[in-house]
């Protein structure tokens, strides 16, 4: 059997063609066949929607396909800070690959010790407790477990709140449709509107010494809602009067992405637990972590098997997390994200105004998270397929289907901010010619 690849880039995959000369199918039509008989018709139908093209290879901010075709990657959902592989993170995991990518977890090991150091640097005030894990929901999960360790098992949390889709994760996710299939789902959970920390006082007086409130300094998932000015401040006011355990969540929002390091500092607010994740990969591994302040971490500080996992802080993760954390620090990434943020969501709402002004309802952002809302939900789509159709990948949320949502990275250039510019200002006159 002969084996061909496709299109460009490294990370195409060999092809068995059939005997004699007899051609094989391509990659698009292989994946899309493997798509329908292992992931399920859902995945393959929406594959077919968005123009059933294959990823093969990435750097920086680009993506290419099998046919050669390079997407300029605005999307990512937040987790592509520094781009995709970064040198310096791709170096750092390949150097841990090459030496010790996993560890016995009997003996100490220096990677994920360095890791947390370098984590906790950049965490504000007392956050120095560290706990590694593989994904955001995980990182819900422990912190929701560990206020249940502090008797805390009364959880507000807010609507349009994401905080993955795992079942402890999933209670405090605010979206029914997610929700309703895996009903009954952690019990004393109370949805309160974001945006009102007068909505989070009231729930927590329903439960005197048991609150635990779990909340975004933006929703990013939500549709990049940001709430208030000094309300974030004001929940962690709340959460001290009554004795309350304070999670908040910047698995999306931290490091950099709102154009400070985190959210919450914003506010000189330090919960009792941060959640961090998607930037912390350095766009190469997955990587997210539970920091708590001293007092919060006690009880899984005591006793080191009370909440544990086989892949948690492994070396291969932490050298990526560690690389990304000094990469963010020192090439100056959270000041970058906060200019390019601004100017992004100046020049979109000047495109806007100029081309559509009665399809588009709001742009708003913060750094380098930014909403763009139609007047209908329809249009989202449309513009989506606009924007890939020209080259530039942008997201919807998931808890916010009628907001569009961009995530760019820091490391733009000049020539692909005016890419991603006519792109904005040829999708908003091409949908807007057809409302």
């Amino acid at each position: 059997m002969r084996a061909r690849t496709t299109g460009a880039g490294p990370g195409n995959a060999l092809l068995a063609e059939g005997p004699g000369d007899a051609p094989g199918p391509t990659v698009t039509e292989l994946t899309g066949l493997r798509y329908e008989r292992h992931f399920g018709p859902g995945k393959a139908a929406l594959a077919r929607l968005l123009g059933t093209v294959v990823e093969t290879y990435s750097e920086g901010p680009w993506i290419t396909a099998a046919d050669g075709k390079r997407y300029l990657d605005l999307g990512g959902y937040g987790v592509f800070i520094l781009g995709h592989r970064h040198p310096r993170v791709v170096r750092a995991v390949k150097e841990q690959i090459d030496t010790h990518p996993l560890a016995t977890r009997v003996f100490l090991e220096p990677v994920s010790a360095a890791a947390a150091a370098a984590l906790a640097s950049v965490t504000p005030g007392d956050l120095d407790m560290v706990h590694f894990v593989n994904s955001g929901a995980e990182a819900t999960e422990a912190a929701l477990k560990l206020a249940r360790a502090h008797g805390r098992n009364a959880v507000v949390t807010t609507r349009r709140g994401f905080h993955g889709k795992t079942l402890g994760a999933l209670s405090v996710t605010a979206n029914r449709t997610y929700q309703d299939p895996f009903e009954p789902l952690l019990p004393g959970v109370r949805e309160v509107p974001y945006g009102d920390a007068a909505a989070v006082r009231e729930a927590l007086a329903a439960t005197p010494g048991r609150g635990c409130v779990v909340v975004e300094p933006v929703q990013g998932e939500g549709g990049v809602r940001i709430p208030p000015p000094g309300y974030l401040r004001a929940v962690a006011d709340v959460c001290e009067e009554s004795g309350a355990f304070l999670i908040v969540d910047e698995i999306q929002t931290g490091l950099g992405r709102l154009g400070t390091w985190w959210g919450c500092a914003s506010e000189d607010v330090v919960p009792d637990v941060l959640l961090v994740g998607k930037g912390l990969s350095g766009g190469v591994v997955p990587a997210a972590a539970m920091v708590a302040r001293p007092a919060a971490y006690l009880p899984f500080g005591r006793d080191p098997v009370l909440h544990s996992s086989t892949f948690g802080a492994s070396p291969i993760a932490c050298a990526a997390a560690l690389a990304a954390v000094e990469t963010i620090r020192d090439e100056g990434v959270v000041a970058r994200a906060a200019r390019l943020g601004e100017r992004l969501l100046t020049e979109v709402r000047e495109i806007v105004a100029k081309r559509a002004p009665d399809l588009i309802a709001d742009v708003r952002g913060r750094g380098l998270l930014i909403g763009v809302e139609p007047v209908a939900q329809r249009f989202v789509g449309e513009l989506l397929l606009e924007f890939m159709d020209r080259g530039v990948l942008v997201n919807h949320s998931l808890n916010a289907s009628e907001v569009l949502r961009l995530t760019p990275p820091a490391c733009l250039s000049e020539d692909e901010i005016q890419l991603f510019l006519r792109v904005v200002d040829e999708s908003l006159t091409a949908v807007a010619g057809r409302a």
